[in-house]
């Protein structure tokens, strides 16, 4: 037989086209169409409704950048059409290529209640089946014109991401507003030639199965009447019944597909717009549900369902009736799909204990999974997270994007820095928006790579990013290749469903120990610095808050700000999503995550204010409050307590210009250009800085990224840098023994002044830039004098170990890193820590001196970027950074001053004889509490989490300040463990073990 293909091929698509999907709506007439624009922001639903509207025609252009228009659909059904499937086809003026990325509408009916969501690839809208003739339609259309930012020449500066700098052109044009005849039969012809054609094409050319789709497609083709084909379509889908009968061979892979609809809390539009889109998407999905028996949709995200419930009430009715009906399932158990990387200890705690008790509040669902399928790495911290909070799972597929090694495993257990493992699920489909396209099952199918060992997948189903949800469509398909040969199986499952399948089918999974990093998107570690660092001080603050509140609740009777604490944690847990703190989104959403974090503060040190007034009384004496989990100064870990009288540092001149601080225990010389030359640990009698090179340098970098300018920093950044050494002012500064040094480079200005505390082996190191640059990338470096094959970074509950030289692609590729308050480096008996207070980015590299032989082992600090997409005036402005260098530091060491930089002691004044006892202290500084707060269900019970932070193993003594009857050790939720050890009580004291990098919570019943 000839080889026709090609000509089968060519043919299926242009009649699908051309004559088969225009026949799908055989009949229309036109919808008359009136409009109101709201003016400014989008008011409530009843307002929209009874605004008052004028005319507009298609073809009309309509929809200010952001703006929001409440269009009215009215019209008749035409008598001949009585007793067919009528549907309004409502096109707002959409690109199909965009779902969710552009305009969008919710449709109501007069009377308030929401139909459906209206998208680029969801225009229509159910009227009547069976229709009746002279039947009266009046639909509602609340359209947002969110302007395109990603276009089809994506990364281009735009002024659109902002409202305040968008304009008011319109953007779109009005397309077809009609009524229409739907003929279902068309339509199935429709899916039947899709699933085969798309099935043939990842066929191989040999296999017969291929052959005998193409041979049935081409009598099917053949039946139908190009100038009839809704009179002909019957017989055209009979000619392929056999070939979609044919059932899958028994080894088939078996993929689980779940309802999704991944929905950006925030990225190319703004938080409010993100309200509306979870509205459309959830309008949607319970419409679909009620349509479809086996379909199961999952949503994460507590947060979103939060929205819906505050917002649109309408549509949070027809939500509960799904999930009570187990059709619309709550996942993920998180209150956002938040970044892992940046979210401290606490809030990367919280963030499962708001979202998994968001669930179970409202609908008695607990969540065993985390559901990340867009996340920017993992760290290995994150595990013992998981479990603490009571789940076990976790899906993402976000690895998948990953530029250099492709990740080995599909299905496997992940150990994190404890030891804890999760079973962890990357959906070998390779995208969370799966469409049910014969070319993604089959690359589900081929890509897994645990095949002979396991066999299912989960393939989450649906258009997202910017909502949209799973389509008709796409469960039309999904029914034809539930026992497809050829093809792999796909049956609709929720989430807990495939992860008990899979984790039964595969007990000995591969293990994965360490981050999950993602070799992309490294720049979102330092993008949108002031987002950051609202970010960083919110939760220290938060820290302060329920510390000193729960204090002085136990201590004075204070009023614990519950319902306060709880709706500031939900906002910085919002603000955490992977989108917002990565820096990532467009100018509108950074700008009002700036002033919400100048809000959170003020509220936040109103509560520290008030609670610390409490326990330190009326008077002048001066007291100083010890927020961090170390002793300070004479003032222990969660107390308070006159200050002790500390020592002296001195400032000199340098003999060959600059100057010298000496504190007696670290003596650091500046050089005439304000470099860092030598910092000399006197103890040790060592010096820091590498030979003939200098600290604190500040380092300039061309930054244009291939792609995705606000998310990538490539390699060959690299190769080029310009070392800023020239500075304009090197002098004492304004106290007498600190130095200032100042430095201008393109249109912008650094401001430092280095300083040594008395009695303090650190230098501090305070930056102010007043940053102006474009596409360029600022580096703070520090070549120091060890030598060391790995470093540590801070991690949640720990840190973690990389490599500092780039043996293999794996290592290579860890080019940018993430930390949060420390990274460490050491070399047996002697080590170097570098802390901050708000920056996460940095790379580590080693050189070897030819002088010496010696290794030099630089750390740089990443400080500013400046992309010009989405926000093209990303990071322009003043930025205050602090950090400091820690000579001689052990581990210990570097846990101890990331935290005082973050936590800063506060001083007030109060009555001279007070004292402030922690309500509780640890004997052993390598456990470190990350929380003392009142337990979260208002019983006035003491909370205490805890873990051991230098990775060994650890005994602890925790001293009680006041009464109890009990303790019990708990989840993050703070439920009672049933397998757990409980602590040795002796009186008020409680004696632990703790494993490395253990977390522990406990609860203290007051007497």
């Amino acid at each position: 037989m000839h080889d026709d293909r090609t000509l089968v091929e060519s043919r299926l698509k242009r009649v699908l086209d051309e004559r088969i999907r225009p026949a799908v709506y055989p009949e229309s007439v036109p919808l008359e169409v009136a409009v109101w624009n709201a003016p400014g922001e989008p008011v409530p639903v009843e307002e929209g409704l009874d605004a008052p509207t004028e005319p507009i025609e298609v073809g009309a252009r309509w929809g200010a950048p952001w703006g929001t228009s409440w269009f009215r659909v009215t019209g008749t059904v035409p008598e001949a059409w009585a007793g067919r499937t009528v549907e309004a086809l409502l096109d707002l003026g959409f690109d199909e290529n965009m779902p969710g990325f552009q305009c969008e509408g919710l449709v109501y009916r007069p009377d308030g209640s929401p139909v459906k969501g209206l998208n680029p690839r969801n225009q229509w809208v159910r009227v009547a089946a069976p229709a009746e003739g002279g039947e009266h339609v009046d639909l509602r259309i609340e359209a947002a014109s969110n302007p395109v930012i990603l276009d089809y020449h994506p990364f281009r500066p735009t002024q659109l991401g902002d409202k305040e700098t968008a304009g008011d052109e319109p953007q779109y044009t009005l397309a077809r507003m009609d009524l229409a005849v739907l003929d279902e039969e068309v339509w199935n012809l429709v899916i039947d030639l899709e699933v085969l054609g798309e099935l043939m094409a990842e066929l191989p050319v040999e296999s017969p199965r291929r052959w005998d789709i193409l041979r049935a497609v081409e009598r099917a083709l053949d039946a139908v009447d190009l100038q009839d084909v809704n009179g002909t379509a019957e017989q055209a889908r009979s000619r392929l019944r056999d070939v979609l009968a044919a059932p899958a061979v028994p080894s088939a892979h078996r993929i689980s597909a779940v309802g999704h609809a991944h929905i950006d809390s925030a990225w190319l539009w703004p938080l409010r717009e993100t309200v509306r889109k979870v509205a459309r998407t959830t309008s949607n999905m319970t419409a679909l549900i009620e349509d479809e028996p086996d379909f199961v949709f999952a949503m994460s995200q507590a947060q979103q369902w939060a929205w819906v419930k505050e917002h649109r009430p309408e549509v949070w009715a027809r939500v509960k009736k799904a999930v009570a009906d187990g059709r619309f399932v709550p996942a993920g158990g998180m209150w956002v799909e938040s970044d892992t990387n940046m979210p401290g200890s606490e809030a990367m705690a919280r963030q499962f204990v708001h979202g998994k008790r968001f669930f179970l509040d409202e609908f008695g669902v607990e969540n065993d999974e985390a559901w990340l399928p867009d996340t920017f790495g993992f760290a290995a911290g994150l595990p013992q997270i998981i479990k603490a909070a009571g789940s076990k799972w976790l899906l993402t597929q976000k690895i998948s994007w990953s530029q250099t090694n492709k990740f080995p495993h599909h299905t496997f257990r992940w150990e994190g820095i404890d030891g804890t493992r999760i079973f962890t699920h990357f959906p070998p489909v390779d995208t969370y928006n799966c469409s049910m396209n014969g070319r993604e099952i089959a690359h589900a199918a081929s890509n897994f790579k645990d095949k002979g060992a396991a066999r299912h997948s989960l393939a989450p189903t649906g258009w997202g990013d910017g909502g949209g949800g799973t389509t008709r469509e796409m469960i039309a398909k999904a029914g034809r290749l539930s026992d497809l040969e050829g093809s792999a199986t796909v049956t609709w499952e929720t989430p807990e469903d495939f992860f008990r399948k899979a984790e039964a089918e595969y007990p000995d999974a591969p293990v994965w120990v360490g981050e999950l990093y993602l070799e992309l998107h490294r720049a979102t570690l330092t993008s949108q610095a002031k987002t950051k660092q609202g970010n960083r001080r919110s939760e220290h603050l938060l820290r302060e808050a329920e510390l000193w509140a729960a204090t002085a609740a136990v201590r004075t009777g204070f009023t614990y700000p519950y319902e306060e604490l709880d709706r500031i944690w939900k906002t910085v847990l919002l603000h955490q999503f992977h989108d917002i703190l990565p820096g990532s989104s467009i100018a509108w959403v950074h700008r009002e995550a700036r002033r919400t974090y100048e809000r959170v503060a003020a509220e936040l040190e109103a509560v520290i204010g008030a609670a610390q007034r409490a326990l330190a009384g009326e008077g002048s004496a001066p007291l100083v409050f010890n927020s961090a989990p170390h002793a300070r100064d004479g003032v222990p870990a969660g107390g308070a307590r006159t200050p002790a009288v500390l020592g002296e540092t001195a400032l000199a001149p340098r003999v060959d210009g600059g100057y010298v601080l000496d504190n007696g225990v670290l003596r650091v010389e500046i050089d005439a250009q304000g470099l860092v030359v030598s910092a000399f640990d006197l103890s040790a009698d060592r010096e820091t800085v590498a030979p003939g090179r200098a600290a604190n340098l500040l380092q300039l970098h061309p930054d244009f990224p291939n792609m995705w300018d606000a998310w990538d920093v490539d390699e060959f950044y690299r190769n080029t840098v310009t070392d800023l050494v020239d500075a304009d002012e090197v002098a004492p500064g304004e106290d007498g023994v600190s130095v200032r040094i100042v430095r201008s480079f393109g249109t912008s200005k650094v401001t430092q002044v280095l300083s040594l505390s008395p009695g303090e082996q650190r230098l501090d190191i305070d930056t102010e830039v007043d940053w102006h640059e474009t596409e360029k990338f600022l580096k703070l470096a520090f070549p120091l004098d060890v030598h060391a094959e790995r470093y540590a970074s801070e991690t949640q509950f720990g840190h973690f170990y990389r490599p500092t030289h780039t043996n293999t692609s794996w290592e290579a590729a860890k080019f940018e890193a993430c930390n949060h308050r420390f990274v460490h480096i050491e070399e047996p008996g002697w080590g170097v820590a570098l802390v901050n207070d708000s920056t996460y980015g940095h790379d580590v590299t080693r050189t070897v001196r030819d002088s010496d032989s010696g290794t030099t082992t630089t750390v740089r600090v990443s400080l500013l970027r400046a992309p010009r997409f989405p926000d093209p005036e990303t990071d322009q402005g003043i930025h205050r950074f602090r950090h400091a260098l820690v000579p001689g530091a052990a581990i210990g060491d570097a846990v101890r001053e990331g935290w005082r930089i973050n936590l800063p002691e506060r001083r007030l004044a109060g009555s001279g004889s007070q004292e402030v006892l922690p309500l509780v202290g640890v004997g052993q500084d390598a456990v470190v509490v990350t929380a003392v707060k009142l337990a979260d269900d208002e019983s006035g019970d003491v909370i205490v989490r805890f873990h051991e932070s230098r990775g060994g193993r650890s005994r602890a003594t925790l001293t009680v300040g006041f009464a109890f009857d009990d303790v019990t050790v708990t989840d993050l939720l703070e439920r009672p463990l049933a397998d757990a050890t409980e602590p040795e009580r002796d009186g008020s004291r409680l004696r632990v073990s703790l494993r490395p990098f253990e977390l522990v919570t406990l609860r203290l019943k007051r007497a």
